[in-house]
């Protein structure tokens, strides 16, 4: 089936609803946070996604600049990590509770824990837009050397949805 938008209906929602499953710790770099830079001048901003963000977990924000942590409603605690991806990783794991952590981006932080090599799983999902420029998600990094094959792949009429795994990672 086809919807209004021309792609395949359910399975673009299908591959979104995946995505929060099992998941008991997000981490983001700033960028995804706001869009402040520099030293945080005041806890003023709270994310793009209003007064209930949509993660309902703890969520562990990249950043050079220390700021205290954000409650939410929905159960969202936005924690602040100026230490480094380890140290946000360890955090995230331990507040996850034996349930996964999902890495939300930007292209940086993914960046990062590619090089890092602590991704077990990516699903990209590539749009066919002119954007004119942006960071370049996998520029210098060969995928097939760390380790990652292509586990499934979906296209729609807008969209390829593509999931990377290493091998011996479950799904």
């Amino acid at each position: 089936m086809v919807g209004r938008d021309g792609g395949a209906t359910g399975i673009d929602d299908d591959f979104a609803a995946r995505g929060f499953v099992n998941i008991g710790a997000w981490i983001v770099g700033r960028n995804m946070f706001g869009p402040v830079r520099g030293p945080w001048h005041d806890d003023s901003w709270k994310g793009w996604w209003g007064d209930n963000p949509p993660f309902h977990t703890p969520v562990f924000v990249l950043t050079n600049h220390p700021r205290h942590s954000t409650t939410m409603e929905g159960g969202t605690v936005f924690h602040f990590v100026s230490e480094g991806i380890n140290a946000a990783l360890a955090r995230a794991t331990e507040a996850a509770n034996g349930l996964d952590v999902r890495l939300g981006g930007g292209v940086r932080t993914i960046r990062q824990c590619l090089r890092a090599a602590l991704i077990d799983e990516m699903h990209l999902v590539l749009v066919p837009t002119l954007l004119g420029s942006g960071e370049n998600l996998l520029n210098g990094i060969d995928a097939a050397k760390l380790g990652y094959q292509c586990s499934e792949h979906v296209a729609t009429a807008n969209v390829m949805h593509v999931v990377l795994r290493k091998p011996g990672q479950a799904a």
